[in-house]
Order: C-alpha cells, then structure tokens, then sequence
C-alpha cells in the first residue's frame, strides 16, 4: 500500500506547537553532534572514517530528531542511543544514522532505497542528502505515522510504503543507494539486484539475538559486488510478510 502525502491535523497541530519549543533543543542538538565526531574518531579503525562529511553533519544538525519519538522519549531524543518508537521497533542510535548515511555518500542527483521507515528519522536524514528518497515499513501503523509525520515536516521528496522490504521496490529500481535499518540474517539478493552499477548498500548482518556486522556492498559498473564490514552493530530483526 503505497502511502501518499495526505497530512493528518494532528501531526500540523504537533509541529507548529513544538516550533516554539524547538530552541530548548540547541544545547541538548550540539551535545549529539558532538558525540558523533568523537564517536568517529574512536571507530575510525574500523569505519575508515575520522570524521564524517559535512553534508552529513549539517543534516544531522538539521532533523529535528524530538519530532521522530514519542512524547513521553522527547526529553531524550538528542542522546546518543536508541530509543524506543512503540510497536516492539526502536528509532537508531543518532551515530549510527550518521555513520550509516555518510557511507552510502550520496549527492543531490541520488535516489535512495530504505528499508525500514520506523518513525521516519533516518528518511528525513536521507532527504536532506538525495533527490528521491523511498522507504518501506513492515508495521502498517508506523508506515502510516511516518508519512504523516516527513509530509507535516515538509519532506516532499519522500514516499512511504508499507510492505516486505525484502522484496525492495522493483518500481522504482534501480536505486543509487540502499540502506537497510534492520538486522538481517543475510543480504537479500533482490536489495543488490536493484542497485545502480557504482551503488552502495548499507545493511546490518547476523545472528537476531546477537551482535551484527554493519556490512557495505558496493557495485562496480561491471555489476560485480564487493562486500566490506564496518563496524559491529545491534538492531531490532529484519521482518518478512509471513505469506
């Protein structure tokens, strides 16, 4: 089901109302974006990253991340950890969306596949980088949620679908970049198949109950893929439909 950008008054009524408030955020904002440089230099063993770009920073900086958790999580939506959105699914740890997103080093001609929407954060981090961003959501309700919530915001260029990310979107293949925020027990053939000849996938690998390889699948332009691991990483499992 493909959902289009019909703004429920709730969610116009939530952003005009914490516009005011969006400034009790600055000190708590710079605090983020301060632990995800020092983050970086600390894993820049394993990531190859120092520091990450500027276009990221400055995205990171502009999200409004207290807009993607619920009410009762706004007090802590700039710490540096994951948060819980309800529905047993969680919005990631800010370093890791930033770290996830510099990776697939996009630029603004690009069209970005996502595989699991959540409340919508890292789409809107996405939109702010690429042309085109299109994200799929298992939870029907949180599909729903996360529309209303990037079309409120003014995320035009974001669609939304609720379905199996597993499958991709062949629609709207090829892609420029992929990136899966959901651990899954292996790389979903169909995701490479839909990626552009010089793409990047970025998808966390491995056991539900365990720790994950966050892994990079490049395309060549002769389509043959590589695969490098970044860093070790925990998400919520990669779902599939049950059909």
């Amino acid at each position: 089901m493909l959902l289009r950008a019909i703004i429920p008054l709730l969610f116009g009524a939530m952003v005009a109302a914490d516009a005011e408030a969006d400034d009790a955020y600055t000190a708590q904002r710079a605090a983020m974006l301060a632990d995800i440089t020092a983050l970086a230099r600390e894993t820049r063993a394993e990531t190859g990253r120092a520091r990450l770009s500027e276009r990221v920073m400055t995205a990171m900086a502009k999200v409004p991340r207290h807009q993607f958790v619920p009410a009762e999580q706004q007090h802590y939506a700039y710490d540096n950890r994951p948060l819980s959105i309800g529905l047993g699914q969680t919005i990631s740890q800010p370093f890791i969306v930033a770290l996830m997103t510099d990776l697939l080093e996009l630029n603004p001609a690009h069209s970005v596949l996502e595989v699991g929407t959540g409340s919508g954060y890292q789409a809107a981090v996405l939109a702010e980088l690429a042309r085109e961003v299109y994200t799929i959501e298992i939870v029907e309700p949180l599909a729903k949620q996360a529309a209303a919530r990037l079309a409120a915001l003014g995320y035009r260029n974001v669609t939304v679908r609720s379905g199996d990310g597993y499958r991709g979107w062949p629609e709207q293949a090829p892609f420029d970049a992929i990136i899966v925020t959901a651990g899954a027990l292996e790389v979903p053939p169909v995701l490479v198949q839909q990626l552009k000849p010089g793409g990047k996938l970025v998808i966390p690998v491995g056991p539900q109950s365990s720790v994950q390889q966050l892994r990079v699948i490049e395309k060549d332009a002769s389509g043959k893929a590589t695969t490098r691991e970044v860093l070790a990483v925990r998400f919520v499992p990669l779902t599939r439909d049950k059909q």
